[in-house]
């Protein structure tokens, strides 16, 4: 997520230079460009049927980078970034790693594998970005007054 200590830089490529280089903006860029590599790697093997669940992170992963990067996930309160972001990475690194043991096993051609142990590191990344999001989830409480406010 966004840093909002940050001062507010004057050009959205000031804010997008300033985010990457921040840890989660370094995950981030990582993800989209690992996801890329697995998309071509897909696409010039004999069977690229795999591309979808590349092509999708890549473009959460894209659309995420910027929406933290622009500052929007402040601006936009209603919905609860944190939990977004998680549910992004959990289920992109599930669903890499699940895919790509299924194209190891089934085997095929140089890029099928070569796509398939990226897609491996882009899962294992996800998960990172996952682990990293679950802390920030977790928010104190004030403790609730047990006194009534008439003292009575």
């Amino acid at each position: 997520m966004s840093d909002p200590g940050t001062a507010q830089s004057a050009s959205c490529m000031d804010q997008v230079k300033a985010y990457v280089r921040t840890r989660k903006g370094i995950v981030l860029a990582t993800e989209i460009v690992f996801c890329i590599i697995v998309l071509i790697c897909y696409a010039a093997s004999r069977h690229p049927g795999y591309l979808g669940v590349a092509i999708t992170e890549l473009v959460f992963s894209t659309v995420f980078f910027f929406l933290f990067a622009l500052r929007y996930d402040q601006q936009f309160a209603f919905i609860h970034w944190g939990w977004t972001d998680f549910l992004r990475a959990a289920l992109g690194a599930a669903l890499f790693i699940i895919l790509c043991i299924i194209c190891l096993i089934r085997g095929g051609d140089g890029a099928g594998i070569a796509g398939s142990v990226i897609g491996l590191l882009t899962g294992v990344l996800l998960a990172y970005d996952a682990f990293l999001t679950f802390p920030k989830l977790r928010r104190t409480h004030a403790p609730a007054a047990t006194e009534s406010p008439d003292n009575i």
